[in-house]
């Protein structure tokens, strides 16, 4: 007989590089911010603390922070609070650790019954606090080196070998793995050797309460563009691996082909340097000049949510034209939105995009311009892509993500109590000639 579910009462996430309190879209803040905030918040609504570690990066952050009721943000000092770079946190690790176990002498030794590690640096110090304090691991990548090395923007350097190694250990020591979609659980299997059934697929979130449909010329209105026209949009870290460069080739493509266009044409740019970006922090400025295009592009810095989802009703597009992305936050926000996107074909942009936008192989400006110029010719079919897009997005709400995530941790805890590694909880589909745990 199956041992009964065994609800966490109290779990310690780490997301040693960033900090769900800052603002997504510009320096290492992105869609993980996100995840771990999201799903920390509805854990705490389910009735189980959370208390997420994250790394103290100036002077006058608090010690500790409620992001909710249920929910508080440890900061840990570890190196200097300012001008360190996510790369040169490896040798910070040790003392990050270091931090945590402090905080856990203040506490109970059964206080905590998992640890959730969110990226390969968090995998680390998840890794030694989970032996510590003898309970399960339970790790999401979120981005892996060995993906993103093989699909490299030009000039973007690949990830160190140590950050290989890192991945490999954390993927051996984790009890569970969290992949986003079925193909990075592939990934982890085929590139990491990771064991199937300790691979479960649980997809990210999608705040349905801020990600609404709306009316296009209010929220136009409302954010100072014009009514009328064109708006094509790209949101996130400006980076090469994001590859906002796309949106501006493609903009300057379309005013080759139809001069006419320039009157009627806005092109937003939502957000802020990050990772290599951070060395050309102007370059997509220098690059509209070159294209002749700097008179229709708005470069945006990040923005609350609540705004961000304006700017996503007040498009015609937006464009995902990421080299890799493990699951692609802002298509899914976007089409909860009612905006039809536009895609890369890589990692999980399938299935954040579905069948309800429009997915394009490579980066070639000529096929991302005739992907966007056949929509905004096509008012019919964009429409129905915005509506098909709204009844895709509603299947990714936060709540279903974390009732999925609960049936892992239930899962771990329970093997780590056994001592046994049990079966998939539902048998998926077969990857690599085996079958991965895949929550449905």
């Amino acid at each position: 007989m199956p041992m009964a579910a065994v609800e966490p009462r109290r779990v310690a996430m780490i997301s040693v590089h960033t900090s769900p309190l800052e603002q997504p879209g510009t320096g290492d803040a992105g869609g993980l911010n996100v995840y771990v905030a999201e799903t920390a918040r509805e854990l705490a609504a389910r009735g189980i603390e959370v208390d997420i570690f994250t790394r103290r990066t100036t002077g006058e952050t608090p010690v500790e922070a409620d992001l909710v009721p249920g929910v508080r943000v440890r900061h840990v000092t570890a190196g200097p609070y300012e001008g360190l770079a996510k790369e040169d946190l490896p040798g910070q690790l040790c003392a990050f650790s270091a931090g945590i176990m402090q905080a856990g002498l203040s506490v109970p030794e059964d206080h905590y019954d998992l640890v959730h590690s969110h990226y390969w640096l968090s995998g680390q110090v998840g890794w030694l606090a989970a032996d510590r304090w003898r309970v399960a691991l339970v790790h999401t990548m979120h981005t892996m080196a060995r993906v993103k090395n093989l699909h490299l923007a030009d000039g973007d350097p690949p990830e160190p070998r140590g950050r290989e190694i890192g991945e490999v250990q954390v993927v051996e020591a984790a009890d569970r793995l969290i992949a986003n979609t079925d193909d990075e659980a592939r990934e982890l299997i085929e590139l990491y050797a990771a064991p199937p059934a300790k691979v479960s697929v649980v997809p990210p979130g999608v705040d349905l309460t801020t990600f609404t449909p709306g009316d296009r010329r209010e929220a136009r209105r409302a954010l100072g563009l014009p009514v009328d026209g064109e708006l094509l949009l790209f949101v996130g870290r400006i980076q090469p691996l994001k590859a906002p460069d796309v949106l501006l080739r493609v903009a300057g493509e379309l005013l080759r082909r139809d001069p006419a266009r320039r009157e009627r044409l806005t092109v937003a740019v939502l957000g802020g340097p990050s990772g290599s970006g951070l060395t050309r922090p102007h370059e997509l400025e220098e690059l509209a000049r070159g294209l002749g295009i700097d008179d229709v592009v708005r470069f945006v810095r990040p923005v609350a949510r609540p705004v961000l989802a304006q700017w996503y009703r007040a498009a015609d597009l937006v464009l995902v034209p990421s080299h890799s992305e493990s699951f692609g936050l802002v298509a899914i926000e976007a089409q909860a939105c009612g905006t039809p996107v536009v895609a890369a074909h890589v990692g999980g942009l399938p299935t954040a995009v579905g069948d309800a936008g429009v997915l394009v192989d490579g980066h070639a400006t000529p096929a991302w311009a005739d992907a966007v110029e056949s929509l905004l010719r096509d008012d019919r079919r964009r429409l129905a892509l915005g509506s098909a897009a709204v009844s895709h997005a509603a299947q990714f709400g936060w709540g279903a993500t974390t009732d999925r995530l609960l049936e892992v941790y239930q899962q771990a805890i329970r093997e780590r109590a056994n001592g046994t590694n049990e079966s998939p909880i539902d048998e998926g589909q077969s990857l690599v000639g085996v079958p991965t745990a895949v929550i449905p």
